[in-house]
């Protein structure tokens, strides 16, 4: 399944909930898998969403390195995703969030490499500097330090809040979270959403107007539904 500009350009004018509940709709995975849970938070709540591909990086900050993978292969990895990206970064640490790997240097050189956002279940920092450049990022939180942040590995499965992500998945990240859309459905998904705006303005339509009757309200939610 071809996915271009367009679709991605698409895909951003809606916000996530619409997309997951449009994604429900293929009856594709079930319907609490496919989003990262409510401790990945959005940092900046504020900027648009973001549609990409995930490229992916394993990462430590607790502890000194013994082997640290070289940035040059995570520099590499990310190239050699189709464009635009996602870079989706899991911290094995234990509990996560010893330090911040993602701030100004970082943000500056993946966004640089062709990276819309940066989501990890670890930490960040320099938020005020991040946001100047427009890159979004999601995280359990911020911190003062990088501590001994590094990176283990790329190219591979991840998992964060509860989402595994591969490289190339499809993401799409609002303030909500960040949701992987399949990419054999992505191309139907804005109808099905479009579908589902459409019947839930009806009913909300009719819940605000004068005509609204509370003992008809089950009626008209079961014929919109």
């Amino acid at each position: 399944m071809k996915i271009d500009a367009e679709l991605l350009a698409t895909l951003a004018r809606y916000d996530s909930p619409t997309l997951s509940n449009a994604i429900e709709t293929f009856d594709v995975r079930n319907r609490d898998e496919g989003y990262t849970s409510h401790e990945v938070l959005c940092m900046f709540p504020e900027l648009p969403a973001v549609v990409g591909f995930a490229a992916t990086v394993a990462i430590r900050s607790h502890e000194p390195p013994l082997n640290p993978l070289e940035p040059v292969h995570l520099w590499n990895h990310v190239q050699s995703v189709q464009g635009p990206r996602i870079l989706v970064a899991q911290d094995l640490d234990d509990p996560t969030g010893s330090g911040a790997m993602w701030g100004e240097v970082q943000a500056t050189i993946f966004k640089a490499l062709g990276c819309l956002a940066i989501a990890t279940d670890g930490t960040v920092r320099d938020l005020k500097e991040v946001h100047a450049m427009g890159l979004q990022l999601y995280a359990i939180g911020s911190t003062v330090s990088h501590a001994y942040a590094h990176f283990e590995s790329a190219g591979h499965g991840v998992s964060i809040g509860g989402l595994v992500v591969r490289p190339g998945d499809l993401l799409h990240a609002d303030q909500h979270g960040v949701l992987l859309i399949p990419a054999e459905i992505a191309a139907r998904v804005p109808a099905a959403a479009d579908k589902i705006i459409a019947t839930e303005q009806k009913l909300i339509g009719w819940v605000r107007s004068s005509d609204f009757d509370p003992k008809r309200l089950d009626e008209m939610r079961r014929v919109d539904h």
